[in-house]
């Protein structure tokens, strides 16, 4: 998501709540926009051979992955895991554990020397990881939430979303 459909979607967020009876955002439509600026800035980063761009495009990765992670998991991951059925509970749990790993391989992407063959490894799994957890994620998890939360539901979840992510420090 560019800062551009950021600013676009917090003016519909704050249109839609001066606007009763407007819809909002559905909390998928948020996390797909999402999805696709983190999975586009992973793709830069892989082909990119320029020390500079790769730090900034690091940076510009954490600053965009940790809020979206962590609010993700209060908002998203919380009410699946709250839900009855196994698969729920498997799926969220899983998402938990990704989310864990895609910030552990940031950390470790972090301290490695731009350029190197370690660090295009480390963006190389980075990537991978994220790929991966986004595919299962869109599939599993939003089926969920597709089929135990209504139209109302996922626009608060949105608006929760939103909010969390403003609260989440980066470190």
């Amino acid at each position: 998501m560019t800062v551009r459909t950021t600013i676009e979607q917090a003016a519909k967020s704050v249109i839609g709540a001066l606007t009763p009876g407007e819809s909002q955002p559905d909390i998928l439509e948020t996390l797909q926009a999402e999805h696709d600026e983190v999975q586009q800035l992973l793709e830069k980063l892989v082909k990119s051979d320029a020390a500079r761009e790769q730090k900034a495009l690091v940076t510009k990765i954490k600053n965009a992955l940790v809020p979206h992670t962590k609010a993700e998991e209060r908002v998203v991951y919380d009410a699946v895991l709250a839900l009855r059925g196994k698969d729920a509970k498997i799926d969220s749990n899983e998402g938990f554990i990704e989310h864990g790993l895609a910030d552990a391989t940031l950390k470790k992407l972090e301290k490695l020397s731009d350029n190197t063959p370690e660090f295009k490894a480390a963006a190389k799994v980075l990537k991978e990881l994220i790929d991966h957890h986004v595919e299962e994620e869109e599939r599993n998890i939003w089926a969920q939430v597709k089929e135990h939360f209504s139209a109302d539901q996922r626009e608060q979840m949105n608006r929760a979303f939103l909010a969390a992510k403003k609260k989440v420090k980066i470190a």
